[in-house]
C-alpha cells in the first residue's frame, strides 16, 4: 500500500492523489457499477440512474462542496500552499466520490441486506461452523462500504496484496465506517461495519500513517453528504421519468409533510422555477429539473454551512451527525427539506409494485447464488470429498483475480485446503461483484432455466 509519498515517473506529472483517482478509473469494478443497481433493477431505460452515472454525479457535487469551502476560507488556518491543498483536497473527493459505491452488491440496497439476512439464517442453523463470532459478523452485517474498502486494497489484483496501491489518505477519506466488527458501538458512524477482519492489517496501516485513529476522516463526511444529495435530489428525478407521480404531486407532498423552512423554500423557489419555462412544451419535464438544480445548490450550501459551523467537533471527532441531516424540526412537527424528500422517495417510489417485484426478484437471484456456492465449498473439506466434482465446477466459475488473493494470503491453491472464512470471503466477493444483470443471467444458468 502506498504512503502520500509514491514515486512518479518521468513522463507521469500527476501527483499522488491525481494518481489514484487515475487507477479507481480504470479499475474493473468502476467499470461494472454501469449495469448495478441505484433504485429500478434491471431497468431497461437509458434514462435511469446506474450505480456508475449516481456516482459520477456524487463526485461533481462533492467537488463544488469543496470548492465552495476554499472560497469561504475553512482551510486558510492550514499552514500548507492553497493551491497545493485545493488540488489535492478535491482529487482525493472525486476519487472516494466516485468509487464511494463500488462495493455494492447487485440490486442496490437491498442486496445488502439480502446477503446479511441470509447469513444470519445460515450460521444460525449451522452453529457448529468454524468462524469465530468476529468473522461471521463480517457476513451477517455484511456493507457495501466494506465490501469497497477490500475492493480498494485487495480484489483489483496487480502483483501484490495492495489492490489499487492507493495512498493512505484516499482510503482514509473513503472510510465512512471506520470499523472492525469488534469495535461497533452505538454512535452514529461507529454503529455499522466499515473494514472486515481480512483487512484488519490495511486498517491499522492507515491509521498508523495518518494518525487518524478510529474517527471519521473530515472528507468522509462531505462524500457522505454529496452521496445523500445526489440520492435524493436523482432518485426523484428518476420517479417522474417514470412517471410515477407529477411535479405538481410532489410539490403537494413536500408542502403538506415539511416544515415552516420547507414552505419557505418553495416559495422561494416555485417563482424562479416558472421563470424558466420559456416554451409550452415539456413544463414539467423543465419544472423537475430546475428544481433539482436549485435543491442540489440548496443542500450544497447546507452541507457547507454545517461543516464549518461543526468544523472543531469534525477534526477532534465528537461530531457524529451527517451534514445535511442536522437539523431539527420545528414546532409544527413536521419535517425539514431533507426528510421530506426521505419519506416522499419511500412513500412514493420504494412502494411502488414494480420496484418491490424487482427486489423479490433480486432476493431469488442472490439467495438462490449463494445456495449453490456455500454448501458446495463448505463441503468440500478434504481432498476425497463426495462434493469435489461440483466444488471444483463452481470454483472455476469464479474470475482467478479473486482466487489469487487467497493464494497470496494462505499459500494454498486448492479449495478444499482454504478454511471456512477464506471460503466464504470468496463467494461473497464474487456474488457482491456481479452486475444485476450478469447476477441473473448466472442464477438462470444454474437452474437449468437458460442456457
Amino acid at each position: 500500500m502506498s504512503t502520500t509519498t509514491r514515486q512518479m515517473t518521468d513522463y507521469d506529472k500527476r501527483n499522488e492523489f491525481e494518481s489514484d483517482y487515475g487507477r479507481i478509473v480504470f479499475s474493473p469494478a468502476i467499470r461494472r457499477m454501469h449495469d448495478k443497481t441505484q433504485v429500478f433493477p434491471l431497468t431497461d431505460s437509458d434514462n435511469i440512474h446506474s450505480r456508475l452515472t449516481h456516482s459520477l454525479e456524487v463526485e461533481s457535487v462533492g467537488q463544488s462542496i469543496v470548492t465552495d469551502l476554499f472560497e469561504k476560507g475553512i482551510f486558510n488556518n492550514i499552514s500548507l500552499d492553497k493551491t497545493l491543498l485545493f488540488r489535492n483536497l478535491t482529487k482525493i473527493l472525486a476519487s472516494i466520490s466516485l468509487c464511494h459505491d463500488i462495493g455494492n452488491p447487485p440490486f442496490g440496497h437491498f442486496g445488502e441486506e439480502i446477503i446479511s439476512s441470509y447469513f444470519e439464517h445460515y450460521f444460525e442453523s449451522n452453529k457448529t461452523l468454524c468462524l469465530t463470532a468476529d468473522e461471521k459478523k463480517d457476513f451477517t452485517k455484511f456493507n457495501g462500504n466494506a465490501q469497497g474498502f477490500r475492493v480498494l486494497t485487495k480484489l483489483q489484483v496487480l502483483q501484490n496484496t495492495n489492490g489499487l496501491n492507493l495512498t493512505a489518505a484516499t482510503l482514509a477519506s473513503f472510510l465512512k465506517y471506520p470499523n472492525l466488527s469488534s469495535e461497533l458501538s452505538q454512535e452514529s458512524y461507529h454503529s455499522k461495519l466499515g473494514v472486515y477482519q481480512s483487512e484488519k492489517e490495511h486498517l491499522e496501516f492507515i491509521r498508523k500513517e495518518t494518525g487518524i485513529g478510529n474517527k471519521r476522516h473530515p472528507l468522509a463526511f462531505l462524500m457522505e453528504a454529496a452521496d445523500s444529495i445526489c440520492y435524493f435530489t436523482m432518485d426523484i428525478e428518476d420517479g417522474f421519468n417514470k412517471k410515477y407521480y407529477s411535479y405538481v404531486e410532489l410539490i403537494k407532498y413536500l408542502r403538506e409533510k415539511g416544515n415552516i423552512s420547507v414552505n419557505n423554500y418553495l416559495d422561494r423557489t416555485e417563482p424562479g422555477i416558472e421563470g424558466l419555462i420559456k416554451r409550452s412544451e415539456n413544463k414539467d419535464q423543465t419544472r423537475i429539473v430546475n428544481f433539482r438544480i436549485f435543491l442540489i445548490r440548496h443542500l450544497v450550501e447546507k452541507a457547507v454551512s454545517t461543516f464549518i459551523e461543526n468544523y472543531d467537533s469534525i477534526l477532534e471527532g465528537i461530531y457524529y451527525k451527517e451534514l445535511i441531516f442536522d437539523e431539527d424540526d420545528d414546532e409544527t412537527n413536521k419535517y425539514p427539506i431533507v426528510l421530506a424528500l426521505k419519506n416522499f422517495t419511500i412513500d412514493k417510489i420504494f412502494a411502488v409494485r414494480e420496484i418491490q417485484k424487482l427486489e423479490l426478484t433480486g432476493e431469488t437471484v442472490i439467495r438462490g447464488l449463494l445456495d449453490q456456492f456455500v454448501e458446495s465449498f463448505l463441503w468440500y473439506d478434504s481432498k476425497d470429498s463426495k462434493h469435489k466434482a461440483r466444488a471444483k465446477k463452481l470454483f472455476s466459475l469464479v474470475s482467478n483475480s479473486l482466487k489469487t488473493i487467497v493464494f497470496f494470503e494462505k499459500n494454498k491453491k486448492e479449495l478444499y485446503e482454504w478454511d471456512n472464512y477464506s471460503k466464504l470471503r470468496l463467494i461473497v466477493d464474487y456474488i457482491s461483484g456481479m452486475t444485476d444483470g450478469f447476477a441473473l443471467n448466472l442464477y438462470q444458468e444454474l437452474l437449468g432455466i437458460k442456457k
